[in-house]
């Protein structure tokens, strides 16, 4: 917490005009609430052009590490910030400024009273899950099913995808069901899938709390303009947002 206290004196100190361009990389499950995060970012300093870099968690951080010019790190977990605040490469500890969740999402109707033994279903035959090994949520999605006894009658369903975000068009194309990011159900265009229905909560009790954590980089350790917007995503304005696409908030 010392550091955001640091860093938001710099931001109010700083002389710098906030005229210039900012880089994040941000995990995929938040792209669906990155775009209204900027947009009550810019009411504030319309001349920042914020420049957003959408991903898996895990390739994101093998990107920073490998030079990539990105300045701050919304992560979905605090695994990987924290990797990189242990190597030098983020200069600020990772602190979590959303906590995640886990939903199944089908485009069929399916039955969620039996909770996660629905992908046990002989109509189930896909089951699209983020890469465990580069995506949190992916890994979340294993533990869940592990811990529910479910990994091993099910494990040759998978359709394994890259990211979350590109679980969620699995979910609806190319498998049956999916275990996807919550978040991504607050998106306009997924209305049409309805509670019960197609999509219910993945009992959080299954997984370990998903903290998603935020990190400033050493490419924005002096930039005011990064200080900035790393302020505003623990802003009441940031944390509505965040709330309003069912993430919970520190």
């Amino acid at each position: 917490m010392m550091k955001l206290k640091l860093l938001i004196a710099v931001l109010l100190l700083s002389t710098c005009s906030m005229a210039g361009n900012i880089s994040i990389a941000v995990a995929a499950n938040v792209s669906y609430a990155i775009d209204d995060l900027k947009k009550e970012f810019n009411k504030l300093y319309p001349d920042t052009r914020v420049q957003v870099i959408l991903g898996s968690s895990g390739k994101l951080t093998a990107q920073i590490k490998n030079g990539a010019p990105y300045q701050l790190f919304m992560a979905a977990n605090t695994k990987y910030p924290e990797a990189l605040y242990k190597e030098g490469i983020a200069v600020t500890r990772p602190l979590v400024y959303a906590q995640g969740s886990l939903a199944y999402l089908s485009s069929k109707e399916q039955d969620f009273s039996q909770g996660i033994k629905v992908l046990e279903s002989p109509t189930v035959n896909k089951i699209a899950v983020a890469n465990p090994k580069t995506a949190p949520y992916g890994k979340a999605a294993v533990e869940a099913m592990k811990k529910a006894g479910v990994y091993e009658s099910v494990k040759s369903k998978y359709v394994f995808a890259e990211s979350v975000s590109q679980t969620v068009s699995y979910a609806v194309t190319a498998a049956d069901i999916g275990l996807i990011a919550k978040s991504s159900l607050y998106s306009p265009k997924m209305a049409r899938y309805k509670e019960g229905v197609n999509w219910a909560d993945v009992d959080p009790k299954l997984y370990t709390p998903i903290n998603q954590g935020i990190v400033v980089l050493r490419n924005g350790e002096s930039n005011c303009e990064v200080a900035a917007f790393y302020a505003f995503m623990f802003s009441d304005k940031a944390k509505k947002i965040l709330n309003d696409f069912g993430y919970l908030v520190p």
